[in-house]
């Protein structure tokens, strides 16, 4: 788990997103309302499918192009639990709170590098790849 969560207001500008990640060197943005809850959760591919190819401007609130609800998982889960939940969920962040309160992410990365199988994180991979994607993908190109 990554203790640092990267958050922003579900008002902030997809710019002043995109900076904060390109300067934190991190792929998504947690979104949280005044009490500091998730509310949506926001990518560097959302912010190039929803936000650029759809000609958007840079002024643009971020809450237009975030995934919501939000899944979240609990400080005391076991990686296997949190790994499951990640998969029938079809995600690859998964933000863990304590309580009310947000305390870090897990992504696949972080259980790839936990287990220290790669294999473990290549299936979990393509489990969350092919629930997220239509079936006809996998079987045009003998996924």
């Amino acid at each position: 788990m990554t203790a640092e969560v990267l958050t922003a207001p579900p008002d902030a500008t997809v710019q002043s997103l995109a900076e904060q990640m390109r300067d934190r060197n991190v792929g998504s943005v947690v979104l949280v309302d005044s009490g500091g809850r998730p509310v949506g959760m926001v990518t560097d591919r959302d912010l190039t499918v929803d936000v650029l190819a759809s000609g958007l401007g840079p002024d643009t609130a971020v809450e237009g192009c975030a995934t919501a609800p939000v899944v979240t998982g609990e400080h005391d889960m076991e990686l296997e639990e949190a790994a499951a939940l990640m998969v029938s969920h079809r995600i690859r962040r998964l933000p863990v709170m304590d309580g009310d309160a947000l305390v870090g992410i897990v992504t696949l990365d972080d259980i790839a590098v936990r287990t220290g199988d790669i294999e473990i994180a290549q299936q979990m991979t393509a489990d969350v790849a092919r629930a997220a994607l239509p079936d006809f993908y996998f079987h045009q190109r003998g996924g």
